[in-house]
């Protein structure tokens, strides 16, 4: 049967007319959903016994199957879940103080080959549905306390949300919505390496989000060998797409660059990247790398890591060093997988805002 959550709110009306119901139901189902976490239809006390028996017929609220539930003990919990329409994916609950961020993906998988990356390891197979990612938004939730509500969303897990934009903005939409999650958009952020196109499609329909952009080199040539997709585009058009998100959304952008060991620390680099960020109003988010079993790549020493910063602060540049939480279940970032094989798998700390 069909997840519930493939609906927009336009099909939901037309099936509850087309049934003799009245279109108002579809805002208390909504409600129901997103807000008093129904996981069955039984459970949505306030519809008319025959109006949901006739849901119950025809759809399910449910698509995929918890595959592993992880917890950490610095309160980050994480899901393996797989779905009949293929594929395997994880998600993951983050807590710090009283912030409640979750970290979705967008696809099985992942094209970009990101190389410090474990979730494109065996590169991409399919992109979710709009009701797949809600379901994980609904998932996650659902591991917090009744008291509790979410207050972030980040789209940093697996997969390029941009690669993936109808679906991946419908689910936000979702989140958005009064009758739905009811997150600000402010507290939403897409997570990209830069697709110009996608890009400027996303600043024409829907600039209203917080845009992190994965920069993770200071030139062509390092980030053609760190991001390989770079090859196509360019750190310069990235840069100037981004720039035109943010002359429509207002909004400060934020630059991520995950350092790694001997390959993109030195403090020339720092120096490289603070010139490309001049005048930009942004956050730079250094991420020392969190270590993925099987890939050549290591964390920076203390030393090299405080180069750098003070490098990039000499220099001007708003930059925040993200904490580590969850690597001891592999929820960090770059550690999420799609897959539970002898290596451990992974989460994503949030930005601020």
């Amino acid at each position: 049967m069909t997840s519930l959550l493939e609906l927009d709110r336009a099909a939901l009306r037309a099936w509850l007319v087309e049934r003799g119901f009245p279109a108002y139901r579809e805002g208390q189902i909504r409600r129901w959903i997103h807000q008093r976490r129904a996981e069955s239809f039984d459970a949505m006390s306030d519809l008319p016994k025959e109006l949901r028996a006739q849901l119950a017929e025809t759809f399910v609220l449910r698509t995929g199957t918890v595959a592993k539930h992880q917890q950490a003990s610095d309160g980050t919990e994480k899901l393996l879940i797989e779905w009949p329409g293929g594929g395997r994916i994880e998600c993951v609950l983050l807590r710090d103080e009283e912030r409640r961020t979750i970290c979705i993906s967008s696809q099985v998988g992942c094209a970009m080959g990101c190389v410090f990356c474990a979730s494109g390891l065996d590169g991409v197979d399919r992109s979710l549905t709009r009701g797949e990612i809600v379901e994980q938004m609904l998932r996650l939730q659902g591991l917090l306390p009744a008291d509790e509500r979410l207050s972030h969303i980040v789209v940093m897990g697996m997969g390029e949300p941009l690669a993936n934009l109808d679906n991946v903005v419908a689910a936000l939409r979702e989140a958005n919505a009064k009758d739905g999650l009811d997150i600000s958009a402010r507290r939403i952020t897409i997570s990209t390496v830069g697709l110009p196109p996608a890009l400027r499609r996303l600043t024409r329909e829907e600039p209203r989000f917080h845009l992190a952009v994965s920069l993770h080199a200071p030139n062509d040539r390092l980030r053609d060998e760190i991001v390989p997709v770079n090859r196509k585009i360019g750190i310069r058009a990235v840069l100037e797409a981004a720039d035109e998100y943010f002359e429509a959304s207002g909004r400060r952008l934020t630059y991520e660059y995950v350092l790694l060991g001997e390959l993109n620390d030195r403090p020339e680099h720092a120096r490289e990247l603070a010139a490309l960020l001049r005048g930009r109003t942004a956050l730079l988010n250094v991420i020392p790398y969190n270590p993925v079993a099987g890939l050549p790549y290591r964390t920076p020493t203390v030393e090299a890591i405080r180069n750098f910063r003070d490098e990039l602060e000499r220099r001007g540049v708003n930059v925040r060093f993200r904490q580590r939480k969850g690597d001891e279940i592999d929820a960090a970032c770059g550690q999420l997988r799609r897959s539970t094989p002898a290596v451990n798998l992974v989460a994503i700390a949030p930005p601020s805002g």
